[in-house]
């Protein structure tokens, strides 16, 4: 049988999708450059959905961004995620811990997506925010997520090179790479990574299991690279894998002390 689709709210979807990433939001020319739609077809959809919310246009610049109809949207999604509520307990903790930003990611298909961020407390610190989404494959958080999918699986995220996407010249490229780091993580239960996802930051992260053994999120600590040593990872080490028992037991899993 043949696909229903409704193009309309695809194309609302779409618009949707790419202010996520806009903090200052877009004009509508640069929406219409940016998906390839009819300028006319981008102005009658962003009415549409400014008329409900979604978004909103500012009179004085013409810019189109999120509207208080998608946080709705977004806070009605985590009262019903445990996940979130948990992650954020869990990694403020670990923040309070060692004053660094520690987070929590689902995993997307091929992406890792924040689902929880707590800011360190220095003043230099990484930028990232919740619902933000990164080659699972770039980050600590997804590489610890990868670890726990079958061969079948990765083989259908990643069946040749030119499926990894790169964010910095050390970003993983190759499936050979990956599958030595991913087999690394599973050996010894966390992951890292170095100027991978940004030039300027490395990670580490540990995954978290639910009460029937799957791996959920992944909890991570990010840290600029000035901040980094060898000492200070493996007391990250220390401090990701607790954290991320500490979740999985609130999450009703049986994980030894």
């Amino acid at each position: 049988m043949a696909r229903v689709t409704a193009p309309a709210l695809r194309r609302g979807l779409d618009i949707l999708e790419l202010l996520i990433d806009q903090d200052e939001g877009l004009r509508v020319p640069e929406i219409t450059q940016h998906l390839g739609l009819p300028r006319a077809t981008t102005h009658e959809l962003v009415n549409t959905l400014a008329d409900r919310g979604y978004v909103t246009i500012s009179k004085e610049t013409g810019r189109v961004a999120m509207g208080l109809s998608a946080l709705r949207l977004g806070a009605g999604y985590e009262r019903g995620l445990d996940l979130a509520t948990v992650g954020r307990e869990c990694a403020g903790e670990v923040a309070r811990a060692c004053g660094e930003t520690v987070q929590v990611v689902v995993r997307d298909g091929g992406f890792a997506v924040f689902i929880v961020r707590i800011d360190s407390k220095y003043s230099v610190r990484l930028v990232s925010q919740v619902g933000s989404r990164l080659p699972a494959s770039c980050t600590a958080g997804g590489k610890a997520l990868l670890s726990a999918l079958s061969a079948r699986e990765l083989d259908e995220l990643f069946p040749n090179d030119k499926a990894l996407r790169q964010m910095t010249s050390n970003s993983i490229s190759t499936r050979k790479r990956l599958l030595s780091e991913l087999e690394t993580a599973r050996e010894r239960g966390w992951t890292e990574e170095y100027c991978e996802s940004n030039d300027h930051a490395a990670c580490v992260a540990a995954p978290v299991h639910d009460r029937l053994g799957n791996c959920v999120a992944a909890m991570s600590i990010s840290v600029p690279t000035p901040r980094w040593g060898d000492a200070e990872k493996d007391h990250y080490v220390e401090l990701v894998l607790n954290g991320a028992k500490a979740m999985a037991r609130r999450l009703g899993a049986s994980v030894p002390s």
